[in-house]
């Protein structure tokens, strides 16, 4: 015996396979919006991280930028304080320059050798007097090349002159004194010297 089906069984078979896709697209949809979902909280915590790290950076840059003011400012202080120091010793180093030099020159002016006036202007003094010849102001000049206290004399002028019915020789010079130097002054000579030394 033949069955023949009269039910509309190619309609049922498109309404499965339009159901089926519907659940597929459904799925796939949902599975697309939960790895955007993954994805977008990926990267927005890559980027807060990112941020926080970024933060924390700024943050430090401000205490260093703090810090480098503080040891610019320490640094200027010392600098300062290092310059009055050696103000400080240079005026203790040459404090009794002046005593020592009226000492010296009377040690080292020869006899016949008059001084009429003594002039000092930083490190260089002029001398201004008489002598009873000219050999008397060429001894005085070597004396003074000879001082520990005084350098380099130069002669600027020597003429005839008439004092009190003599004839005496009137000299003007100009010396220079020796510095004493500092333990600072020593150290900053010596520092290019070792640094131009051969190893």
């Amino acid at each position: 015996m033949i069955r023949i089906n009269l039910l509309p069984w190619r309609e049922e078979r498109r309404k499965a396979r339009r159901q089926q896709f519907f659940a597929l697209a459904g799925l796939i949809a949902l599975l697309a919006t939960l790895i955007w979902f993954l994805g977008y909280g990926a990267i927005n915590g890559y980027i807060s991280a990112q941020d926080g790290k970024n933060a924390f950076l700024k943050s430090e840059i401000a205490a260093l930028d703090k810090e480098i003011e503080e040891i610019q400012r320490l640094k200027e202080q010392t600098d300062s304080l290092l310059s009055r120091k050696r103000i400080i010793e240079s005026l203790q180093a040459n404090r009794t320059e002046t005593v020592h030099l009226f000492n010296e020159l009377v040690r080292q002016v020869p006899e016949g050798v008059y001084l009429k006036s003594i002039r000092q202007t930083g490190d260089k003094i002029n001398l201004v007097g008489y002598a009873q010849s000219n050999a008397r102001v060429s001894t005085l000049m070597r004396n003074l090349e000879a001082s520990p206290v005084m350098e380099r004399p130069d002669l600027v002028e020597i003429k005839s002159a008439t004092v009190g019915n003599r004839r005496l020789s009137e000299f003007n010079l100009n010396v220079a004194i020796t510095r004493q130097t500092t333990d600072d002054d020593k150290g900053a000579k010596k520092a290019p010297a070792a640094k131009g030394a051969k190893p």
